[in-house]
């Protein structure tokens, strides 16, 4: 981030035109040198990006698939249970 500064302020210093486009034109003449300057910052912080590895990754992915299956039986079998009392209270009352 601090070279994406760095080249920011090097940037403004080089700006300095003297040809001056008005309004909507020069926001539009000033997009790719904004889309590059941005392209730039993107490579910049990807590199400073700190990757898990594929170890990591397969493991995370297993606790994760197995706490996701066993919270979907659990909440499977409370649904059960409450639907069998909901049906078990219906018949008492209904007589």
């Amino acid at each position: 981030m601090a070279e994406a500064a760095k080249l920011r302020q090097e940037g403004a210093g080089s700006e300095g035109s003297s040809l001056s486009v008005p309004g909507w034109a020069g926001r539009v003449a000033e997009y790719p040198r904004r889309l590059r300057q941005f392209f730039h910052e993107v490579r910049v912080e990807m590199r400073q990006v700190n990757w898990p590895t594929r170890q990591d990754v397969w493991s995370t992915t297993m606790v994760v698939t197995v706490t996701v299956t066993f919270f979907g039986i659990f909440f499977f079998v409370v649904d059960k249970g409450f639907a069998y009392l909901a049906q078990w209270g219906f018949r008492l009352f209904s007589k």
